[in-house]
């Protein structure tokens, strides 16, 4: 070969990506550090022999185990194969929490192929839809039931650019105001709805015809205060705190107010109890955020028993099952908004799926009060929420890096800064494996 011959090779190498050999890459190492939050952050990083890694997070108030448990199934794996490596581990998850460490290392492992190849996560989903993501905040309760104060809490989020906010409604604004409630709930139920009783029973507290106006004056206060162009919805109603009988008597009640959603109305798990309600009244019901996998959604899409799927893509399989779920809930024309309430490292993993999803709603942001919240990561530019939608990244994998400084900084004790974790190199007793013997 030619000296001119060789400097043209050489030239058209500098423009590939030669940061990894493909079909050599094996995972190496799963460190976690855990980030003290409203809800703690297992975050997730996943090592490799050629330097590049890819980050993931648990599902937020998840335990760094349910991802550790699968690091001796990952070791020696090449990352790229994520369709073998998800189809092996997505037999140990189940839904709600126990989905995150399922959801999480998916997550990391796009991020690392992303890395490699040099494209932005949203590629492998199919390409995007669109180049912003519209946001919904969540706002918190108020500390007192007036309807004034849940306006301010609410006008607070409008003041940041939202265009859609949502707030919770309950029981809790009963407390304290004569003849809302008939009978008195424990501590217990009062902090866990009735989770452990028969679908649409309730906890034995029921609410009166002056508690559910109560409710809705609050509702009516809020859109009187915001004005028509902001979409609302409302939370925390129903998780079994009330029979189904009366969350349907509170959505006729609320009907006049053009809300986006009631979410989860009975128990995540109650596909009759949603269909009873859905079926019942003209404010559109939301669910999904507990629900792991697609087969997990389909009672809920097939039988029609909401009007809009509402995973957490920590807990239903991560970024291409989630895609999958809203695809399949787009055969029966229901759309998708993204329940979300991690780091900036799942955040962004929402983003690349919501940009991939043709009949996307919304995505929420739980971490709005949280001033360290867009410290722990690089790359997320500054004001990235613009007139309440955030930018689509063009950048190689998820688009953000690791800030071990503020991670540091905001550790939950005992967690240290990814320590080592070679007790997970080797399989327990749940993941046997025929041919090694059980102390090895």
């Amino acid at each position: 070969m030619s000296e001119q011959q060789n400097d043209f090779v050489e030239r058209a190498l500098d423009k590939v990506n030669t940061f990894s050999s493909p079909s050599q890459l094996k995972i190496t190492d799963m460190r976690i550090a855990v980030v003290a939050s409203n809800y703690d952050y297992p975050i997730i990083r996943l090592d490799t022999n050629q330097g590049v890694y890819g980050i993931g997070e648990v599902r937020d108030a998840g335990h760094k185990e349910n991802a550790l448990q699968f690091k001796s199934r990952l070791l020696g794996q090449n990352p790229l194969n994520i369709d073998m490596i998800f189809r092996d581990i997505r037999r140990f998850g189940n839904p709600g929490r126990e989905g995150g460490g399922v959801s999480g290392l998916e997550i990391a492992l796009w991020d690392l192929i992303g890395k490699v190849y040099g494209v932005p996560c949203w590629q492998f989903l199919g390409g995007k839809y669109r180049d912003k993501v519209r946001l919904y905040a969540d706002t918190p309760a108020a500390r007192d039931a007036r309807p004034e104060s849940y306006v301010e809490r609410v006008m607070g989020r409008k003041k940041l650019g939202l265009t859609f906010i949502k707030f919770d409604i309950g029981m809790h604004l009963l407390e304290g105001i004569p003849d809302t409630r008939i009978g008195r709930p424990t501590q217990h139920e009062y902090h866990t709805g009735s989770w452990h009783n028969a679908p649409g029973t309730g906890t034995g507290v029921h609410v009166t015809d002056k508690g559910i106006a109560r409710m809705a004056e609050v509702v009516a206060a809020v859109r009187q205060a915001v004005g028509w162009e902001t979409s609302l919805c409302i939370d925390h109603f129903g998780h079994g705190m009330m029979t189904t009988k009366e969350v349907i008597k509170l959505g006729r009640a609320l009907e006049p107010y053009g809300l986006a959603w009631m979410e989860d109305p009975v128990q995540w798990w109650d596909v009759a109890g949603h269909k009873e309600v859905r079926d019942a009244v003209n404010v559109p019901i939301a669910a999904g955020e507990e629900w792991y996998l697609l087969d997990g959604c389909r009672p809920f899409i097939e039988q029609r028993a909401i009007d809009i799927i509402h995973p957490d893509l920590l807990t239903s399989g991560g970024m291409a099952e989630t895609k999958r779920i809203a695809d399949y809930a787009e055969r029966y024309g229901i759309p998708t908004a993204l329940h979300f309430a991690g780091s900036p490292i799942a955040f962004m993993a929402n983003l690349h799926t919501a940009a991939a999803i043709p009949s996307f709603v919304a995505l929420e942001h739980h971490g709005l009060d949280l001033p360290f919240w867009e410290s722990l990561v690089t790359g997320l530019p500054q004001n990235y929420i613009e007139d309440g939608y955030v930018s689509v990244p063009d950048k190689p994998g998820l688009g953000v890096d690791l800030n071990y400084d503020a991670i540091k900084e905001n550790l939950r004790p005992p967690s240290g800064l990814f320590e080592e974790t070679s007790y997970w190199d080797t399989p327990k007793l749940a993941f046997w494996q025929p041919d090694k013997r059980w102390d090895q």
